[in-house]
């Protein structure tokens, strides 16, 4: 088995704003700082703590804006995530299982079941070869695990019920475990 986290690994969330407000709002990058990937023969396992998003930065038109948010608009981002958003509270751990991994020539298919706010819904992911990396990309839609996608001025200014995941692995991990199988 091999196993990666936040030190070698990296979670990212993209979120999108929309509603009447929306040009005053910020499309979101946020970064998952505590979870584990496993990889073993053939599976893959993953737990992500619910708690642990971090915003990184405000996003315009695909880019990177570090001056649009200020430590407090941060902090306050990153405590609706955690309270209202993901009632982290509650629901601690967000869980991934593999049922089905496929070798494809760019990388692997990864079938399974998510576990997130107390809701399990099955889940397919390409998983691509970039570099010495393997990326996943997903992108999730809030309400099918009973989350209410982040609302403010009577709705006037919301974030899209679609948020975007990317994981990014050494590709040494799978590797490690093809070597054992």
């Amino acid at each position: 088995m091999s196993r990666v986290d936040a030190s070698s690994a990296e979670c990212l969330v993209f979120t999108f704003k929309e509603g009447l407000l929306a040009a005053v709002a910020h499309d979101l990058k946020l970064r998952v700082t505590r979870f584990t990937v496993d990889v073993t023969d053939g599976g893959v396992s993953a737990e992500f703590a619910a708690d642990s998003l971090r915003v990184m930065h405000a996003m315009r038109d695909g880019r990177e804006d570090a001056a649009a948010l200020s430590d407090a608009d941060r902090r306050k981002i990153e405590r609706n995530i955690v309270e209202e958003v993901l009632a982290a509270g509650r629901y601690p751990t967000i869980r991934f299982s593999s049922t089905r991994v496929v070798k494809n020539p760019v990388g692997f298919e990864v079938s399974g079941e998510l576990a997130l706010h107390g809701q399990r819904r099955p889940l397919r992911v390409d998983v691509k070869a970039v570099g010495s990396r393997f990326v996943a990309e997903v992108v999730l839609h809030q309400p099918d695990f009973g989350i209410k996608p982040y609302t403010a001025m009577l709705g006037a200014l919301r974030i899209r019920p679609d948020v975007r995941i990317e994981l990014s692995v050494p590709s040494a991990v799978s590797e490690n475990a093809e070597q054992k199988s």
